[in-house]
């Protein structure tokens, strides 16, 4: 008996499909399809259409013509077409560039029992691969009940490309905004707001030295969701955070329409990144949908199975852990399921390197909203083979108060944002007394976190991100000015442990820009330097602003958009940020633990004006971190990172180095320009508000 060479490789069907009599329904030729491959898929000769509900009496196909309305053909599955709870059937003489689909699922109406049937809806099936009408940005049609999904050709080319597969160690992660990031006009792109502008700035991400792209959101969203306008300005859902389909990528990302190609320029982006050793890693949200609570739309998950897509309440109301209406029930085995295929499909078709997961906790609850303690979908996760070579980062905590930051579930497999790195590096950074402790632990790669859990690589430390004030903003703001979001500045978050430097906002005062860039270098110097892995957002480096909204979420606007005119107007901060991505690749020791005892020094030692102090005070400003080592290309090294965060000079007195070794300034941010110079004696002065970064070889 052949089988192979009677084969489709990627869904190991039969060329040919004759062994069950067909069926006719409106006019088409139909018979039961492969139950276990969901979605539809094209096979020689039509399409195949599986799709499932637990609790549906019925399901009908619906099939339409481009910018039609109203379906052209109507194809109740048959009753012996269902196995289970699985509909599937394969309808012949399909092209799949001539139609859209859709379904429609009839049922019980309980809706204190979750269960909201409504055969009157056009639903979206949850394995769609590409979704209609969505291709152009900011349209203002009605959604939800128009969502149609097309059938995609996968027929890509990834020549022999491999994946870069990074060290975690060695990872220096940028995020940014397909959107955002090149839509200015003075971005200089053929395509702005694209992922084909964005494939423009390649030599610009290669020139800066990071190595990793982070996306915000890219599954296809509905950007108009809660739209509305402000004093003439017309805000959205920019950043994606509400998910329409979490196969199909977002198609108003695109430079051209790629009808039944969907996809295709975001794969010629990842391909072209990792050719060059960027990898890309998605941001992904399956902690909530767009489908909101009861009073959102109805266009998918709802439809299908509401109460068991969607955490519920004992009397049918939505759970609400995401602070956006409604939490997936990650850790029902059908939602569990669909999670897992979904990555799988990512990481197979799109050949992604990476995930972070928006409000992750919520991917650890149970069906009644508990946090579990080994939950099923984390582990899923963290063992498959598929995603094996994947990384994968947890935003770990969520809108309910879950704040799991180094208790995350992680199989030492999952990484964290290290949100206490964040909010103890911007209180030591700015001055607050008594956090000198705290700041050397965050530099020192958070042991007190992460090493009892015997967790390597777990720490993402970052500053900043998308959510929240900018690096600029950072040190020009003492307090949010979200005005512009409508909501009388009551939204974001009010604990930025933010600084002006002595002036709100813009100012023409020489010593408070000074400061202001000194004190981006401080951060940036210490980000760099720190153990764990380094994330920024896209724009700090030449000093991108927000005008002081930390939540930004809703403009498609400058507030939003990167203005690459400041690249020329703050050169001297990008070539700073160039300089320590350079310093932290050439200095292993700063990225993990080589020490092999031959400095006759600790791995990891810290210090005050005098060295080898432990004892901090609430009154201390100043620390020192000193890591020792071998570094694989330059021998033994010692690295002391000084850090000065009050406002006046200090005399310091530096650790003894063995008799072979002497030390060398590498990075002192009081200077604008860097430069290596050897230190005479045992002692130096750093300068007020200062980072000072030497070397021992």
């Amino acid at each position: 008996m052949k089988t192979n060479e009677n084969k489709i490789p990627e869904l190991n069907l039969p060329r040919t499909i004759h062994l069950v009599p067909m069926d006719h329904i409106d006019g088409f030729d139909v018979r039961p399809g492969f139950y276990e491959v969901n979605g539809a898929t094209a096979i020689p000769g039509g399409v195949n259409f599986t799709v499932y509900s637990r609790s549906a009496t019925s399901i009908e196909l619906l099939l339409f013509r481009r910018e039609e309305a109203e379906p052209f053909a109507v194809l109740p599955f048959p009753h012996h077409y269902r196995i289970g709870n699985v509909y599937s059937m394969i309808v012949f003489k399909l092209n799949i560039e001539e139609f859209e689909y859709a379904y429609r699922v009839d049922g019980p109406y309980e809706p204190k029992k979750g269960l909201i049937f409504n055969k009157n809806k056009y639903l979206l099936d949850p394995y769609a691969k590409a979704v209609t009408g969505q291709s152009c940005w900011g349209a203002t049609s009605p959604r939800g009940q128009h969502y149609r999904a097309r059938v995609v050709k996968d027929d890509f080319d990834w020549e022999d490309m491999a994946a870069p597969l990074l060290p975690m160690e060695d990872l220096i992660i940028y995020e940014l905004h397909v959107r955002g990031y090149t839509k200015h006009q003075s971005s200089g792109v053929f395509k702005p707001g694209t992922f084909a502008g964005l494939m423009e700035k390649l030599p610009y991400l290669l020139e800066l030295g990071v190595n990793v792209v982070e996306l915000m959101p890219i599954f296809e969203f509905d950007e108009m969701q809660d739209y509305r306008e402000v004093d003439g300005e017309k805000l959205c859902n920019y950043w994606g955070y509400n998910t329409v389909s979490f196969f199909a990528p977002n198609t108003s990302y695109t430079a051209s329409t790629e009808y039944n190609r969907e996809g295709n320029e975001l794969k010629k982006l990842i391909q072209t990144f990792n050719q060059h050793g960027i990898e890309v890693y998605l941001d992904v949200v399956f902690n909530h949908t767009a489908e909101g609570n009861e009073k959102g739309p109805f266009f998918s998950f709802k439809g299908f199975d509401n109460n068991i897509y969607y955490l519920l309440t004992p009397d049918g109301y939505y759970y609400n852990f995401s602070g956006c209406g409604n939490s997936l029930n990650c850790n029902h085995p059908i939602v569990r399921q669909m999670i897992l295929d979904c990555l799988r499909y990512w990481v197979t078709t799109y050949r992604v390197n990476g995930f972070r997961f928006d409000l992750a906790s919520i991917l650890g609850r149970n069906e009644d909203g508990t946090p579990m303690n080994k939950p099923p979908l984390l582990q899923s996760l963290a063992f498959d083979p598929i995603l094996g070579d994947v990384k994968l980062i947890a935003e770990a905590w969520d809108a309910d108060g879950l704040y799991q930051v180094g208790t995350f579930p992680s199989w030492n497999r999952w990484a964290e944002w290290n949100g206490r790195y964040r909010d103890d590096m911007r209180r030591y950074i700015k001055g607050d007394p008594g956090m000198a402790q705290a700041a050397a632990l965050r530099i020192a790669g958070s042991t007190d976190i992460y090493e009892v859990h015997a967790r390597e690589n777990a720490s993402v430390n970052f500053l900043t991100c998308h959510d929240g004030f900018t690096l600029y903003d950072l040190f020009s703001y003492n307090q949010k000015h979200n005005e512009k979001n409508g909501w009388n500045n009551t939204d974001g978050c009010n604990d930025n442990h933010s600084w002006n430097c002595g002036a709100e906002g813009d100012t023409d005062n020489p010593e408070v820009l000074t400061l202001r860039r000194r004190m981006i270098r401080n951060a940036f110097s210490l980000l760099m330097c720190s153990r764990g892995i380094p994330m920024f957002l896209a724009g700090d480096e030449f000093c991108n602003t927000q005008f002081g909204n930390n939540n930004a979420y809703c403009h498609d606007n400058i507030i939003s958009w990167l203005d690459w005119s400041l690249l020329e107007k703050n050169h001297d901060i990008f070539e700073f940020f160039q300089y320590m991505i350079r310093f932290r690749k050439e200095h292993r020791l700063l990225r993990i633990n080589v020490s092999d005892g031959t400095c006759g020094l600790p791995d990891v030692s810290f210090h005050g004006v005098t060295p080898w102090y432990t004892q901090f005070s609430r009154q201390d400003h100043y620390i020192a971190v000193m890591f020792s080592g071998q570094d694989k290309d330059t021998g033994p090294q010692v690295i002391y990172i000084a850090s000065n965060a009050y406002w006046e000079e200090l005399q310091i007195t530096l650790p003894e180095l063995p008799a072979s070794m002497c030390w060398e300034v590498a990075v002192d941010t009081w200077n604008e320009t860097q430069s290596v110079y050897s230190v005479p004696g045992s002692s130096f002065t750093i300068r007020p508000r200062s980072v000072m970064v030497l070397v021992g070889k």
